[in-house]
């Protein structure tokens, strides 16, 4: 069997890092990418993506481009490439992605819709 390795980012290469005491309930949106340590309850929607660290506690819908979760989600996780369970990550919801890693050492309760991608051109190849 091969080490996992996950490009998780390092905090300081991003503009925008939800600290461990904040806590935000509603809607937000972000064209950037976003690391939350805190609280979020609500909707949360990316064109980018979204990693969900250790610290972290979100009861929201997740919609993003990609979504690398390493803290406590409760609620639909929907990603356009792919979302990632590292271990110690806990998700009681769905999952909505067309790629999905799973790490040894991860909770998830729920189900997944994996669907395929949609072909360009129209015939079906493409």
């Amino acid at each position: 069997m091969s080490d996992f390795r996950s490009d998780y980012v390092d905090e300081a290469e991003l503009g925008t890092v939800l600290s461990e005491d904040f806590f935000f309930e509603g809607e937000m949106s972000t064209e950037e990418p976003l690391l939350i340590k805190g609280k979020l309850k609500g909707t949360l929607k990316s064109n980018s993506v979204v990693y969900i660290e250790e610290s972290a506690e979100v009861e929201a819908e997740v919609e993003a481009s990609r979504v690398v979760l390493r803290g406590r989600v409760k609620g639909q996780v929907s990603a356009r490439k792919k979302v990632e369970l590292l271990d110690r990550a806990e998700l009681e919801g769905n999952i909505a992605t067309p790629d999905l890693m799973i790490q040894s050492g991860c909770r998830f309760s729920g189900c997944c819709t994996m669907p395929g991608r949609v072909a360009s051109g129209g015939n079906g190849n493409g």
